[in-house]
């Protein structure tokens, strides 16, 4: 039985082939998502991965059906697996924003599902690093949330060489659509073509442009201007301020293509341009309001971080850990009369915090301590007596031998020299 195309599975170090993902370096990954965004203030939050298809509907428009994961359940629902976060987190803040104090600044690590063609750095699942701030319209808010993208990149040693976050702004485009005489009705159709244009031909994008009555050449110089707004550079000299300001560029070609985005976008992409955006986001201050059908007007800004593209970069740059299963004491029973008060020694030291092995059937000497070597154990111990422990030191071969009471604190010792 073999597993859904674009789905994974995840199996403890070492990796059996290739084909499959490594569950240590996403828990890796989740740590560090986790961490950075606690320095941050930011508290976690989950939702259900099985949401009404309407929640995603309402959003995005029915076009979005055919990406998703929908069916009609027993209950006769029209339901569908969560293809993004935002819309179950406005749902959430819409029902409750009352009882917490604004701005309101969460995150959460969910697994997303989308029905679509497999291709490098997308798949049908994934996980996403989620982070929002509710409540808030000032630009620090924008600025807050791009240190936190840039610190999380960091945490895993990529460094302004490597990754830039590319800033721009909804608002900017908006400005260049109306002054230049544009339909207003046809405005979201703009941004998809400017949205597309480093990924089309670029006869199809002018073609598409004067169709709207816009050419690609005066496109192309308002991206080439670059000219930061007021909110943009706001959000620039906050990062100046921080010492980050050698991660973050202007590049009006990031416009994100969803519909609900209202001002500041941006995207983080790999200098060496060898993958697909790091991460994506920006503000949707009409989302929540949309949502609760009008109930709950909230400003609302966030970015999504996937899990496939982020792993295949630090695969490329070297800067995944050995993930080898650390074993501190591997506990050698070789009288099974003292079984026993060795199935005790084991509980203490792990209640004392220890990842300790054993044989869990009788086993000869050797092959103990061949397992215990295998599992690369800094130590063993082994009951001399009811009363005392031999506890040697794998690497240095020192031996030494302690009462039980007082084995803990000797491995702590030992473990913990300064």
């Amino acid at each position: 039985m073999e597993r859904l195309p674009g789905f994974r599975d995840f199996y403890p170090e070492p990796l059996p082939h290739q084909d499959v993902w490594s569950a240590d370096a996403r828990q890796h990954i989740f740590d560090k998502w986790r961490g950075t965004a606690r320095r941050y203030g930011f508290r976690e939050y989950d939702g259900p991965p099985l949401e009404p298809l309407e929640l995603f509907t309402t959003k995005s428009g029915e076009e979005i059906v055919g990406q998703l994961y929908n069916f009609v359940d027993k209950g006769e629902r029209a339901v569908s697996l969560r293809p993004e976060m935002t819309p179950t987190l406005a749902r959430m803040v819409a029902a409750h924003e009352r009882n917490y104090k604004k701005p309101i600044k969460w995150f959460a690590l969910p697994q997303l599902f989308r029905y679509e063609r497999q291709q490098k750095g997308r798949l049908r699942e994934h996980f996403q690093f989620n982070a929002d701030i509710i409540g808030e319209t000032d630009p620090a808010a924008d600025a807050e949330l791009i240190a936190l993208l840039i610190d999380t990149l960091r945490s895993f040693g990529l460094a302004s060489e490597d990754f830039v976050i590319r800033l721009s702004s909804r608002n900017a485009w908006h400005d260049f659509f109306k002054h230049g005489g544009g339909d207003m009705a046809h405005e979201y159709a703009f941004y998809q073509i400017v949205d597309k244009l480093e990924r089309e031909a670029t006869e199809h994008s002018d073609e598409k442009l004067r169709a709207l009555g816009f050419s690609l050449e005066a496109v192309d110089a308002f991206i080439e201007k670059g000219a930061p707004t007021i909110e943009l550079q706001s959000i620039l000299d906050n990062l100046a301020a921080r010492g980050l300001r050698d991660f973050v560029k202007i590049d009006y070609r990031v416009i994100r293509g969803l519909a609900y985005y209202t001002g500041v976008v941006f995207e983080a992409f790999d200098r060496k341009g060898e993958f697909r955006a790091i991460a994506g986001g920006g503000r949707y201050d009409n989302l929540v309001k949309l949502i609760s059908g009008g109930k709950v007007n909230l400003p609302a800004l966030g970015f999504g971080m996937g899990d496939v593209v982020l792993l295949e970069i630090l695969k490329a740059r070297g800067l995944l850990p050995q993930f080898d299963a650390s074993v501190d004491v591997f506990v050698l029973i070789e009288d099974e009369n003292l079984r026993a008060p060795s199935l005790k020694l084991i509980q203490d030291l792990r209640t004392a915090g220890f990842v300790v092995e054993y044989s869990l059937t009788p086993a000869k000497s050797d092959k103990q301590f061949k397992r215990a070597q295998e599992l690369k154990a800094a130590f063993t111990a082994k009951l001399e007596s009811e009363s005392y422990v031999r506890i040697r030191n794998l690497k240095s071969r020192d031996e030494v031998v302690a009462g039980v009471s007082d084995v803990a604190n000797h491995l702590l010792i030992k473990t913990n020299p300064q």
